[in-house]
């Protein structure tokens, strides 16, 4: 994040009640309210046709909202064009011209402005050093990797300056390899420009590896929004834990709620204490959802249970196994309706390895369990 303000070129945005509909009434985007600091990397996250493009396009001046405010450096944009709001976006196709070198395509928004063709070469220079492409600036697209294609149009976005580079889905066209490398590209050019990203994507672990604001959303709202680690950790709700992976939500019944914790019950949970996390209001009788980390359970043999003391637990079975380099995914029987899985460390799995068929218990640190709301 940009740790000197820019005067003048404030790129914080801010959303405040943006609806937009289409024709027949449906609403893509329901009453978004959102605070995106200058300088920070937001990621938008959820399903296709979850309204994060949308958002993305009402930003950049695109689209405008049927209603609501979309505030860029406290300046209300809705009506004026992208060069007016001093945004720029990067497509998911690069859309680079094919009859221009790397340098000409990167240089193009500004002679559209009417720079000379010396300043032009200059700033399209300067910039493709910014993206280490130097040796390959009189080259053309289609001489170019699917990566070098991706920072030219990265590049092209970013030299006029914008305050706010809005980027949609700019990795997926890239190979596992590839797309790797490119967030830490694009995480770098975030840095050293110091502006605004706002970046759509459906994958979780692209939006948590690049965001300091991940947001992720379901059906045009917006369910979550916060720092990338305690969208993962500390999900809110059933649908972000799921969505973001990695956890396992249980369904239980509360039997007693006490100071700290409630104990719960349900199919295969025999008195489990789950961690009340400050909130209240909850009775004997209450159905709820809780959720524990995959990496947090760990995988016992019923005879060796005592030697665990003091962890909550539910009986299951081994139903497949998939070795995943650092750990091994444990896929358990299903606890009523929920999932149920186990990520092992490598080492730790090898130690005593389990086979398909085997009766465990999945175990956890009792403090490890989340309430969910």
């Amino acid at each position: 994040m940009s740790s000197q303000p820019r005067s003048g070129r404030r790129g914080d945005i801010e959303l405040a009640g943006v609806c937009k509909s289409y024709d027949g009434g449906s609403l893509a985007v329901d009453g978004v309210n959102l605070k995106i600091p200058d300088g920070a990397y937001c990621c938008f996250l959820g399903p296709s046709g979850c309204g994060k493009t949308t958002i993305l396009r009402m930003i950049a001046g695109h689209e405008d909202p049927t209603a609501g405010e979309i505030l860029i450096g406290g300046e209300d944009v809705v009506g004026l064009a992208p060069v007016e709001r001093r945004t720029a976006m990067m497509f998911q196709s690069y859309a680079l011209f094919p009859h221009l070198t790397v340098r000409d395509n990167i240089g193009f928004a500004l002679s559209v402005r009417g720079l000379g063709k010396a300043e032009c070469r200059r700033a399209a220079d300067a910039m493709i050093e910014k993206v280490r492409l130097g040796e390959l600036a009189d080259r053309l697209p289609a001489q170019l990797s699917g990566g070098q294609q991706q920072r030219v149009a990265l590049a092209r976005a970013a030299i006029t300056e914008p305050r706010v580079l809005l980027l949609d889905e700019p990795l997926s066209a890239l190979d596992e390899q590839l797309r790797v490398r490119m967030r830490q590209e694009l995480r770098r050019m975030q840095r050293e420009l110091g502006i605004t990203f706002v970046h759509v994507t459906h994958t979780q672990l692209e939006a948590i590896a690049l965001a300091d604001l991940v947001v992720v959303m379901e059906k045009g709202t917006i369910k979550q929004a916060g720092p990338a680690r305690e969208i993962y950790d500390h999900p809110r709700d059933r649908y972000v834990a799921e969505f973001l992976g990695g956890q396992n939500v249980l369904s239980a019944r509360v039997e007693a709620v006490g100071e700290a914790a409630a104990v719960v019950s349900g199919p295969a949970l025999k008195a489990v204490e789950v961690p009340l996390g400050g909130r209240r209001g909850l009775a004997a009788g209450d159905r709820i959802d809780f959720a524990v980390r995959r990496d947090d359970v760990q995988l016992v043999r019923p005879e060796a249970a005592g030697a665990a003391p003091g962890l909550a637990s539910v009986a299951s079975r081994v139903q497949a196994i998939e070795y995943q380099g650092a750990f091994v995914k444990v896929m358990l029987d299903n606890v009523g309706r929920d999932e149920l899985v186990a990520y092992v460390p490598e080492r730790t799995f090898f130690q005593d390895p389990f086979d398909v068929g085997d009766v465990v218990l999945a175990a956890w640190q009792g403090d490890r369990a989340r309430l969910l709301a």
